[in-house]
């Protein structure tokens, strides 16, 4: 079995230690070799395939494929009678480290030398990723005398970086183009490579791409990531049809991912890994994943085990909050209560969250109103809305930020509301309150209440002074006016009783 390992220059070259052909588990430290065909796929052609010319090509230039990317090689180059490929959306998802760039970057190299594409793309969220392939391209073809001799001309201009063959070699052309203006001046690109997909939040960036190959004689358009969260509008729906089964989707995907969702180190975590990781034990040695298995889950179930995950990087841990759940919780009329409202930094959102306590140690926390404007909430309607709450619970006080509800606060004063701003330092605080009232499991709610569960698991950590950190709101890319109101309440909530809360002596 032949190893590879990618040097700076995106060659892969040979690892020691790494070529046992192992393909069972031996304990928790032996080697588990990667899987080569994907747990989930779209459905599959028996249609003749030009995946061995791109896996010869890149024998050639010595950069052999790994067993992984021959299958992919063979199975997205599969093409019909007329020539035209079978599959014009390519999406491949993988973890971290397994080598989908250097897929990339040999397909994009076979375009130019080998099948004389005319015009390929390469974009990604982040310039400086579509950059550094660009970057690994060149290098490629100048330690090449064959691939070397056939090029015009290489441009480094910032954002439009361009690679020209000369005409008797079929002129073609690869260029990199940065997310926001990736389709700005092109003409029918044949092929276009979308790096990172799970970073694309919108549709815009995508439909700018996918629309400028209409012309294509024979087109296709690669993405590549590993997996994403709630938040990754492209990739989601390309992961939904690729799933769906419908015969009449050309889309060719491919997913690399564990069917084991927790991170313990035990035989079924390992092959869940290997499903996930295609190239252990080939590039990547199982120490090296084991290492990262104490960051947080949510990262390493994305980047590792290529899981979805609400939020990557979330405030909230999605386990914990589920662990907090608690059905038929009732805000008492008699009781004290908090409210807690929030605003988007877009004005588009706004939600009212209620806490009170059910005894000396826990709380319960509760939706009551949410609001949405496609253009700008009316705050005056808001603080109309919150003053019958007002009057049906008895409100201590209703907690706001200066810097999104500070009129819908200034509102309520008149009407003889009692209001309490959280801002700053306090504010941090109340975020943590937060988040250690539900890993102590202090904190209830009621598990029905999908609207709030999804807004707390939507939350993005933020870092704030020195090691504090707070909910960003716009770090979230998501409404999470309900995950913030919910940290204004506990912040009240958790107050303790009496002043003095531990006694020595």
């Amino acid at each position: 079995m032949n190893s590879h390992a990618e040097d700076s220059k995106g060659q892969q070259k040979p690892q020691k230690g790494l070529d046992r052909p192992t393909s069972v588990l031996e304990g928790t430290t032996g080697l588990y070799l990667g899987s080569p065909t994907p747990r989930i796929h779209s459905k599959l052609r028996e249609l003749p395939s030009r995946g061995q010319e791109l896996i010869d090509f890149a024998d050639s230039i010595g950069i052999p494929l790994l067993p992984w990317q021959k299958w992919v090689a063979m199975e997205a180059h599969r093409y019909k009678p007329d020539g035209r490929f079978a599959a014009p959306l390519v999406c491949v998802v993988v973890a971290r480290q397994q080598g989908k760039t250097t897929l990339m970057k040999i397909r994009a190299l076979a375009g130019l030398f080998l099948w004389q594409d005319g015009l390929q793309i390469g974009t990604a969220h982040r310039l400086t990723t579509s950059l550094e392939t660009f970057r690994d391209i060149v290098n490629i073809i100048e330690e090449n005398e064959d691939l070397a001799k056939q090029v015009k001309k290489i441009r480094w201009a910032h954002g439009s970086e361009e690679i020209e063959l000369q005409s008797k070699f079929g002129g073609g052309r690869y260029m990199v183009k940065a997310g926001g203006s990736a389709a700005r001046g092109i003409s029918k690109p044949e092929t276009v490579f979308v790096d990172e997909t799970r970073e694309l939040k919108d549709e815009s960036t995508w439909a700018s791409l996918r629309y400028t190959m209409m012309a294509a004689k024979n087109p296709q358009l690669w993405t590549l990531s590993n997996a994403g969260d709630q938040h990754s509008v492209v990739l989601n729906g390309l992961r939904e049809r690729g799933m769906s089964a419908s015969p009449t989707d050309d889309i060719a995907y491919y997913e690399w991912s564990s069917n084991y969702d927790k991170i313990d180190d035990s035989p079924a975590f390992w092959k869940g890994a290997a499903m996930a990781n295609p190239a252990l034990g080939h590039t990547v040695h199982i120490d090296n994943i084991r290492a990262v298995l104490n960051d947080p889950p949510d990262v390493v179930k994305t980047e590792v085990l290529c899981r979805w995950v609400a939020t990557i990087s979330a405030a909230i841990p999605a386990e914990e909050w589920n662990q907090c759940g608690e059905e038929g919780l009732e805000l008492d009329p008699e009781k004290t209560t908090w409210l807690g409202i929030d605003v988007s930094p877009n004005r588009r959102d706004a939600a009212l969250v209620a806490a009170q306590q059910i005894d000396d140690e826990r709380f319960f926390v509760k939706l009551l109103h949410t609001w949405h404007n496609p253009i700008n909430l009316d705050d005056k309607a808001i603080a109309n809305d919150i003053a019958p709450y007002v009057k049906q619970y008895p409100v201590e006080t209703v907690a706001y930020s200066k810097r999104t509800a500070s009129a819908i606060a200034a509102r309520l004063v008149p009407a003889g509301i009692p209001i309490s701003d959280i801002d700053g330092a306090l504010y941090g605080q109340a975020c943590d309150e937060l988040l250690g009232a539900i890993t102590s499991k202090r904190l209830r709610h009621d598990p029905k209440q999908t609207e709030l569960s999804k807004q707390i698991l939507s939350a993005a950590r933020l870092p704030f002074g020195d090691g504090g950190w707070t909910i960003g709101r716009r770090a979230s890319q998501s409404t999470v006016c309900a995950t913030v109101a919910t940290a204004l309440v506990t912040h009240y909530a958790t107050r303790p009783p009496m002043d003095l809360d531990i006694m020595v002596g």
